[in-house]
């Protein structure tokens, strides 16, 4: 059950948005080998002096159009985080014509302990999922 935490720069219209998190949840469906279903993602939106995304001295060239995407997982092997990350700035670039040094992926695990999907309930714990 990836969480998927998008933090962009105002200015995207609706159907862009639609398109970037449909790009990221295919790409997420495919290298994590999780459920189409399986789809939690959220979108805040920032002026553009409150995101300040260097690129760590690698020169990249980052535009307004940047993506800074928080992924928060159970633990997937090294190949699928390294897969998921080909998958997603290839799929952006096509889908959404974002730059590859546009995106930015931070990958944050977790545990089946750290999930409540409703009514106060661990249901991987409880084998309810």
């Amino acid at each position: 059950m990836p969480l998927l935490k998008f933090d962009i720069i105002q200015g995207r219209t609706d159907e862009q948005l639609r398109t970037l998190l449909d790009g990221a949840h295919q790409a997420m469906v495919q290298a994590f080998d999780v459920p189409f279903s399986d789809r939690y993602q959220s979108v805040t939106q920032h002026r553009a002096g409150e995101l300040i995304l260097h690129d760590t001295g690698l020169g990249y060239s980052r535009s307004a159009n940047v993506v800074l995407l928080t992924v928060i997982s159970r633990p997937r092997s090294q190949a699928q985080k390294v897969e998921f990350y080909r998958l997603l700035a290839e799929q952006l670039q096509v889908d959404c014509d974002l730059s590859p040094d546009d995106l930015i992926v931070s990958l944050v695990e977790n545990s089946d302990a750290d999930w409540s999907f409703g009514r106060g309930r661990a249901q991987f714990l409880t084998a309810e999922l």
